[in-house]
């Protein structure tokens, strides 16, 4: 049957979706001829991870294209609608910082990422800083030279800034235009690349200082202008038109794709972007796919400079820019230094690469065969924790094809306030599994509780009320509170040897779930403690509780808040009296001396 399908597909242009047994989408492609593609998965040797994937394809389906390019935003589309297991590894969900510069009603400079910036607003937008540390410093240092406004509202009276020179007081004071316009454009013009002009406001400022005997202040300018110089050093000047632009340079072997995109802003390197990941289909489709989705989500330049083997007509119709490959002079320079980057990135990754797969992929698959259970793509791990009987809570962390999938943790409070493991895993499994049958979100193929049998009957207990068929397996600890043994809800134990993929994949897991668990229960006792301490201020009530709690997260935290600061919560009066009912606690708890 299967052969027969495939003798029946047209050598037309298309996408195609491979299946697994369940019928579930585990890959989506496209091609130029259907036909010759599709086919190529069965009528040779497969190696890596197209090997995996052809090894669990049951059955397929394709939709027929008028042209390559449709079926290139086919396949794109389709991708994002089935969100397929085999092609999550070329998913770019990496966003870097611009500078951001507001002009309007005052003049503003933020550090923004490009994901969470409105186009239509038409701010003046510098970068990608594939550097967040550098672009935060710059933007600090900017902010430090001129009289750019801070703070995010607009307060009644001048505050700090105003009176220390940092700002020109924009609150209550009249501004001069001619001092806005000469600071927007020495700001501007270094932020397009100009970098004397900040080094010689550093140098005037550094003057300053010490003419009025503040070496300290000298000293800490001294360091910003080393540091400023180092970065416009790595930013030499490559191209001399000022145009934005991308290089693309790549390199394919041994089944996986090296990619590296450097940015090119008003002339100037920035930096770049990297990256590796395996081939599934051919590297051109990947790259196809991966170019697609990387500038769905970050800017797009006026062109893109690219090696000859990339196919620029299409990705230029879709992206909607220019992709060039240059013959010669600097631009071919740029993309050959590209390639050389990639190919570098490559050579020195692959072997850390291929022993990760060993640490994840290799040994959830050896957990599988263990377990003899079908398929293993997604593992849910329980703990839960308590102190003394309070503040119980538990949390689940979530393991996909061997590793953590952070998007997916939850963390859940019990509302039984009482040292009891069997009810909380009841408690905790329930509200999972039913919210997960209501909402008919990814189930598991295992889940894993970190402890013995009492807390495996649990789950199952509330599992077969949900009529639902999920192993589950308990971790237990030995004395030195290390992973030891692997069980079943029979009893079974399953040995491990300890130096096994397997052992150390558990032992990561169960390090992951205690980890996640304790430091959220540190969370909610420090709330705990501050809501006890809260209910006995007068003028605190429920929303005035939270909204301090949200803010400073600790005691000694709201300790350490000014009125000014508390004022912006709860009323002046109210403020007095807790810091002073904090003082009088401190004081008390002090150890007397005798």
């Amino acid at each position: 049957m299967f052969k027969e399908k495939l003798k029946l597909i047209p050598h037309l242009p298309g996408s195609y979706q491979m299946k697994n047994k369940d019928g579930v989408i585990i890959y989506v492609g496209k091609a130029k001829d259907l036909k010759k593609r599709v086919n190529s998965y069965f009528n040779r040797p497969q190696t890596g991870k197209t090997a995996k994937m052809v090894s669990e394809i049951a059955d397929f389906e394709y939709i027929i294209a008028s042209s390559e390019l449709e079926a290139f935003i086919l396949e794109f589309n389709l991708i994002k609608h089935y969100d397929p297991k085999y092609n999550i590894l070329l998913k770019d969900d990496k966003s870097y910082p611009y500078i951001e510069y507001i002009k309007k009603p005052y003049p503003k400079l933020k550090v923004s990422r490009y994901l969470n910036i409105k186009k239509k607003d038409k701010k003046m937008l510098f970068g990608p800083y594939p550097n967040a540390y550098a672009a935060r410093r710059i933007v600090s240092l900017i902010n430090r030279l001129y009289p750019l406004k801070k703070c995010e509202n607009m307060p009644k009276k001048v505050c700090l800034y105003y009176h220390i020179g940092e700002c020109l007081g924009y609150c209550e004071k009249k501004v001069d235009p001619l001092k806005l316009n000469k600071m927007e454009e020495e700001i501007l013009a270094f932020l397009r690349g100009n970098g004397d002009i900040l080094k010689n406001k550093i140098i005037e400022k550094m003057n300053n200082y010490s003419e009025n005997l503040n070496f300290e202040m000298a000293l800490e300018l001294k360091k910003e202008l080393n540091y400023i110089s180092i970065i416009l050093d790595k930013q030499k000047m490559e191209l001399h038109d000022y145009e934005n632009r991308d290089c693309i340079g790549f390199y394919f072997n041994k089944g996986y794709l090296s990619l590296q995109i450097l940015f090119l802003r008003n002339g100037r390197l920035i930096g770049g972007h990297t990256d590796i990941f395996p081939v599934i289909s051919t590297w051109e489709d990947e790259l196809d796919y991966y170019l697609m989705n990387f500038y769905s989500k970050h800017e797009i330049p006026k062109e893109i400079l690219c090696p000859e083997d990339i196919n620029n007509e299409i990705l230029s119709e879709v992206i909607k820019t220019n992709f060039i490959t240059p013959k010669k002079g600097k631009k071919k320079n740029l993309v050959e230094m590209a390639s050389l980057n990639a190919k570098i990135n490559l050579e020195n990754e692959l072997e850390i690469i291929l022993k990760d797969e060993d640490k994840t992929e290799k040994a959830n698959d050896e957990l599988k065969e263990l377990l003899n259970i079908p398929k293993l793509d997604r593992i849910d791990l329980f703990d839960n924790s308590n102190l003394f009987g309070e503040f119980t809570v538990s949390c689940m962390v979530v393991f996909k094809n061997g590793k953590p999938a952070k998007k997916e943790y939850r963390k859940y409070k019990i509302s039984l306030d009482k040292n009891d493991d069997y009810h909380t895993m009841e408690e905790v499994i329930y509200r999972r599994y039913y919210r997960a049958l209501v909402e008919k979100t990814e189930l598991p193929d295992l889940i894993i509780v970190d402890g013995g049998q009492n807390q495996i009957n649990a789950c199952l207990n509330i599992l077969n009320d949900l009529n639902l068929n999920i192993k589950v397996c308990g971790l237990r600890k030995n004395d030195k509170h290390r992973t030891n043994d692997l069980i079943d809800h029979l009893g079974n134990v399953y040995e491990i040897a300890k130096t096994s993929n397997v052992f150390h994949y558990l032992t990561r897991m169960q390090d992951e779930v205690h980890r996640y668990t304790i430091n959220y229960h540190r969370t909610i006792r420090s709330k705990g403690a501050i809501s006890s301490v809260l209910d006995n201020i007068e003028g605190i009530g429920t929303k005035r509780k939270k909204e301090l709690i949200k803010t400073f997260g600790s005691i000694n935290k709201i300790k350490e808040a000014n009125i000014e600061e508390l004022k912006k919560i709860i009323p002046e009066n109210v403020a007095l009296n807790l810091q002073e009912y904090l003082k009088n606690l401190q004081e008390n708890q002090k150890p007397k001396s005798y």
